[in-house]
């Protein structure tokens, strides 16, 4: 998702009269996509997709079984269970990013998804920044000081690095100085792997 885009919000819900529901508390915000079932679901699903909003229990594909594919096509959007569902142990073998019990409120609908849009950009972030860091930090083992203070794409390089710091340091809670940071963001590297 780029900035100037429209986030797409893919609701796969099976009782219309919910899918409705949360369409018109979204549609105002995002572009939204509706289907009555996982089969639906998964037809409508593609790249431009940033949120999706999975019924839990639906007849036919189940929203389990849904998550599963999406998760198996590496497709780069956030999936909030929306669920009657009582969540119980088996959740911690699900690929979803939010798991919300129904009844639910159109604040706490938006709060999610602006949530999970906020998630996917930071991800997006701190990807670019550790890609960048990288290749600063090889140029330095490499390069003279003199070499790289004469090199402009380097210096560019520099500026960007140190902008995603700033950008990810108040994200994370304002860490002052680079070592806490660094040590945040190899932390937050270990959680994910």
């Amino acid at each position: 998702m780029t900035g100037s885009e429209t986030p797409v919000v893919l609701i796969v819900e099976d009782e219309p009269d919910v899918a409705e529901t949360y369409n018109l508390w979204l549609a105002d915000d995002y572009e939204v996509r509706m289907a009555g079932s996982g089969d639906e679901g998964l037809a409508e699903l593609d790249d431009e997709v940033d949120v999706v909003l999975l019924d839990r229990m639906m007849p036919g594909l189940s929203g389990d079984e849904v998550l599963a594919r999406i998760r198996e096509r590496e497709l780069d959007c956030r999936v909030a269970m929306v669920t009657a569902v009582e969540p119980d142990f088996d959740i911690l073998e699900m690929g979803f990013d939010a798991y919300l019990c129904k009844p639910i409120r159109s604040q706490q609908l938006h709060e999610t998804v602006e949530n999970l849009l906020e998630r996917s950009a930071y991800d997006d972030m701190l990807q670019e920044y550790y890609s960048l860091v990288e290749k600063q930090a090889t140029l330095e083992a490499t390069k003279s000081s003199a070499e790289l203070a004469d090199n402009g794409e380097y210096l560019e390089l520099r500026e960007r690095v140190d902008e995603l710091e700033e950008d990810l340091s108040g994200t994370l809670g304002g860490i002052d100085d680079d070592e806490d940071f660094i040590a945040t963001l190899r932390g937050l590297s270990d959680v994910e792997e």
